[in-house]
């Protein structure tokens, strides 16, 4: 991207004591979190919050701030000093810039001492503390000083070990946390992501390593510590934890109990799952999802999506949009820009185009050899491509000559269906119905994971807005057609899963009945599980995990640490 695409940001006027942790830690991180509005969950996030979750609550009072140059403080009957203990105390000072919410202060007297509370076990390394919770626990003392009260020293408690370790505020320390508050903040107003740590052991533990991607792009970026390959390090899972749920019976209702999703049919409980199982849901037709499950679900970040009887999806109910508007403000001024535009719709183009070709190739009785070298001559076209106009025409041109071999590749005598032609709205034969139903699945799909990273869905490059559509979606889902929809089509053909009764023809229309669309979704869903090898990074990984691979990459390259998207393709 060129530097005119460039995002400048006001410096932030309180820097968080957790994000200069963040920020010693791993600066990326840091703007990811801070600037970005990034937060992924991980074990240890999770445990971590379960071991905070008494000092979180807010108890006791610190003394009275030093009025006059006296020291804060108070005394009992007796003229001796009281000892106390507040916890959850949020400080801030606008001379230092800071913010902090501390854990424990222990106040006697005029001095106060912040108490830092970690997971785990104490460290067996020099001073038994880490670099970030040193500097992090100092920005805690220099608050309470800039607040009035003497403080010399912190403790970090350590949760696992029960111990408490002392750390001195002398002035090297002192003099660290400043010069590191005052370059975050110049991070952070600066618009630009720090690079990802290279070959760094911190990054297997982060909880946002699938947000991030550091070994992916350094590879893409010619690192000289990623240099092949072998060398990027798969960080995430393979699979998704968590599924999505489908609810496509007439009158279902979704409701929640406890953590758990209810589906009930005319008020009979006929599914559950546990929200932290559930990625996303379905609702098809006349089904619905209470007031509770719905403010639930936008709490945890789920999407709920709306499709029609036959399968089009007309909106997504999400909580708060997601905070990245660096990202927006990215995405739409390189959707406002043609050759930005047309930059990104060319690697979709021929991702797809590849991608079609290689179905042929593989699916094919017998390989159409003309189709083929015509297919490889379209793709090669794509780069000369110097308007929309010629895109489009290289791209349906590709299009007319796979799916004039399609039906070739639905064998004969194991489903009774044949393709001729590709039609839709409404489609007018069994495989374009299932194709058209596919297709939709997989632009929620494709939705779903630009919606995640911080993108606005409706703003794409190859698909021009259009009210109502969401063009950045179907750009998405355009590399993935042949290699999901229409696999996962040829499946369910070939295999015979779909049957004469599971299709309903009218007035020369055709849809699919209820359990056909179950049919469908089952083998949509196979599908997005299937692991395969990733032809750049080459660890294996489900169809489910590249979508959002691919959709953070075109993040990436919008802001600016990618030459160019690299389209997916696969062998």
């Amino acid at each position: 991207m060129t530097s005119d695409l460039t995002v400048p940001t006001s410096a932030p006027e309180l820097v968080p004591a957790r994000m200069l942790n963040e920020f010693t830690y791993c600066p990326r991180l840091c703007y990811m979190e801070w600037v970005q509005g990034e937060f992924a969950h991980s074990a240890d996030t999770v445990d971590g919050r379960l071991q905070h979750r008494r000092v979180d609550r807010p108890a006791g009072e610190l003394p009275a701030r030093a009025q006059n140059g006296e020291s804060p403080g108070g005394e009992d009957e007796e003229g001796e000093s009281e000892r106390i203990h507040a916890r959850s105390v949020l400080l801030s000072d606008e001379g230092l810039g800071a913010i902090a919410r501390i854990d424990l202060v222990e106040a006697e007297g005029g001095r106060a001492t912040p108490v830092d509370y970690k997971r785990g076990t104490v460290p067996d390394i020099p001073g038994h503390v880490y670099d970030p919770e040193r500097v992090q626990l100092c920005l805690q003392g220099l608050l309470l000083r800039a607040n009035g009260y003497a403080c010399e020293q912190g403790i970090i408690y350590y949760v696992g070990s029960k111990r408490r370790v002392h750390v001195g505020f002398d002035e090297g320390l002192v003099n660290q946390t400043l010069d590191l508050l005052a370059a975050a903040r110049e991070m952070a107003s600066g618009g630009a992501i720090p690079p990802p740590l290279e070959d760094s052991p911190k990054c297997p533990r982060c909880s946002l390593v699938g947000i991030c991607l550091p070994d992916e792009v350094s590879f893409l970026k010619g690192s000289r510590y990623v240099v092949r390959p072998d060398d990027v390090r798969r960080l995430m899972p393979a699979r998704d934890d968590a599924l999505p749920m489908y609810v496509i019976a007439q009158g279902g209702v979704v409701g929640k109990s406890g953590d758990t999703l209810t589906v009930k049919v005319k008020r009979k409980t006929v599914a559950k799952a546990r929200l932290l199982d559930v990625s996303s849901v379905s609702i098809f037709g006349n089904a619905q999802v209470t007031a509770q499950a719905t403010r639930e679900l936008q709490e945890r970040g789920i999407p709920i999506c709306h499709f029609t009887y036959g399968g089009w999806l007309k909106g997504v109910t999400w909580g708060m949009a997601h905070k990245n508007v660096e990202l927006r403000m990215r995405q739409f001024r390189a959707a406002g820009d043609p050759a930005a535009s047309l930059a990104v719709a060319k690697e979709m183009v021929k991702a797809k185009l590849r991608n079609s070709r290689v179905m042929l190739r593989r699916n094919h009785a017998e390989a159409p050899t003309a189709a083929l070298e015509e297919m490889k001559r379209f793709t090669a076209m794509v780069d000369s491509a110097d308007s929309f106009g010629t895109l489009l025409g290289i791209e349906g041109a590709g299009a007319r000559a796979y799916f004039a071999n399609f039906g070739e590749m639905i064998r004969a005598g194991h489903s009774g269906f044949d393709f001729r032609t590709r039609n839709r709205r409404p489609p007018k034969d069994p495989v374009n119905a299932v194709l058209s139903f596919l297709y939709s699945m997989l632009m929620r799909q494709a939705m779903v994971s630009a919606m995640a990273v911080g993108f606005d869905p409706y703003m794409g490059f190859y698909h021009q807005p259009k009210y109502g559509r969401p063009a950045l979606a179907l750009d998405l889902a355009e590399e993935f057609r042949p290699l999901i929809a229409d696999s996962a089509a040829l499946t369910l053909f070939n295999n015979a899963e779909l049957k004469e009764k599971d299709f309903i023809r009218r007035g020369g229309a055709v849809s699919l009945t209820q359990d056909g669309r179950k049919a469908v979704i089952g083998a949509f869903e196979r599908r997005m599980d299937t692991l395969i090898t990733h032809p750049l990074f080459k660890y294996s990984i489900s169809y489910r995990r590249i979508m959002e691979v691919q959709a953070r990459l075109l993040g990436r390259h919008l802001l600016g640490e990618l030459k160019r998207y690299p389209g997916f393709t696969t062998r």
